[in-house]
């Protein structure tokens, strides 16, 4: 069944990509949003084994690390640094809103939640970086070992819930109200030239060798970043391979013979529908049926919350609809989550931006927690 598992999660996506390709309705429906759904579908129906969350972590673990260096080869990092400014202050704006809302939550629901100070700290932390912050922060705080699963749980969920609805109608949502992203001239014609390039070139004979090429520094890449995470603490390796990968995929783009590889975004799109696939399949619904209410809704009042109240912001500030959302993923989701919604939105333009805000949170986001956790402690 494990093989079985890993074949479909591989293959089911080139099928996808051909539906996209040969139907109108798929392809406005879209890759991604196919491949998640399909995923949740396949990881609710109650045919997969008991043994197969090794098998879902250890794609994780190959196909995001692949592709973000596949997908920064042909862009033009360069054109990119004008944006930091404006992405910095969105980023400000979300850790602000997290901050008032984990504090906000803690006064609301202290008195029904044991140690609430210590998933306010947990909350700052995955909602910054991610789950190794989460478990970080579990470590130093010395959190109950239910109270972390449950909280991590409940945080999967949400989050899922989360990134369907940004997949889905996010760019819409927020546009009734945020402005509308200004693209980059260099970076439009592009971006413009990606879309109109079929996967179907990456199976083209004349095309082998150079993705062959490309596809083997990722692998290096990828090689680097895993070897440096081993030399650190668990809690930090992801966060160390994730800022190492990035940085040589960006290191990598300005080798000219590199940066003019054509069709290396739509290979590293493939890993992140196989990811899509695969991380969707793992929000098993049957898991929650047995709510710890309290913490469901303290986690949701956070998410729900930070998104608002960060939005609100973005509107004073006018920040762009499309940099609020990539932030927002970011922060809430983590960067694996970047390229997906990036292609949901159809602005590969942010991707560099929003991995940059993913790295800032694995960054501070421990600091933050803990720091914020002993405040919340002296109420």
């Amino acid at each position: 069944m494990q093989t079985f598992f890993i074949l479909f999660t591989v293959l089911f996506p080139i099928f996808i990509i051909y539906l996209t390709e040969h139907y109108s309705i798929f392809n406005k429906i879209g890759a991604v949003v196919l491949a998640y759904l399909v995923g949740i579908i396949i990881g609710n129906l109650g045919i997969l084994p008991e043994n197969i969350a090794s098998i879902q972590e250890l794609i994780n673990t190959i196909t995001v690390p692949l592709a973000l260096p596949l997908l920064l080869f042909s862009m033009n990092v360069r054109a990119w640094s004008k944006m930091l400014g404006k992405v910095m202050l969105s980023f400000s704006l979300a850790l602000v809103s997290l901050l008032t809302m984990v504090i906000v939550g803690f006064f609301l629901f202290s008195e029904q939640l044991q140690d609430a100070w210590k998933i306010g700290g947990m909350l700052v932390g995955v909602y910054t970086g991610g789950t190794p912050n989460l478990a970080s922060i579990k470590a130093a705080l010395q959190v109950d070992h239910e109270v972390y699963i449950m909280t991590h749980a409940y945080d999967t969920l949400i989050s899922a819930i989360y990134i369907l609805f940004l997949i889905t109608v996010g760019q819409r949502f927020f546009l009734l109200f945020l402005p509308a992203f200004q693209s980059n001239k260099e970076n439009k014609e592009q971006t413009d030239a990606l879309e109109n390039e079929s996967y179907r070139s990456l199976i083209q004979k004349e095309n082998f060798l150079p993705l062959a090429k490309a596809f083997g520094f990722a692998v290096l890449a990828l090689a680097i970043g895993g070897g440096a995470s081993m030399l650190v603490s668990e809690s930090a390796s992801t966060a160390v391979a994730i800022l190492l990968i990035t940085t040589l995929g960006i290191v990598f783009s300005l080798i000219p013979s590199v940066n003019k590889i054509k069709y290396t975004f739509h290979l590293g799109m493939y890993f992140i529908l196989v990811f899509s696939l695969n991380v969707a399949s793992m929000a098993d619904i049957s898991k929650f049926v047995n709510i710890s209410a309290d913490l469901f809704y303290y986690i949701s009042f956070v998410v729900m919350g930070s998104f608002l109240m960060h939005s609100f912001l973005s509107k004073l500030a006018k920040i762009d609809a499309d940099t609020f959302m990539i932030t927002s993923t970011a922060m809430i989701n983590s960067p694996a989550f970047v390229p997906l919604i990036a292609d949901a939105i159809k602005n590969k333009e942010v991707i560099v931006s929003g991995l940059t805000i993913g790295i800032i949170g694995y960054a501070i986001g421990n600091y933050i927690g803990v720091g914020l956790a002993y405040i919340l402690q002296a109420f």
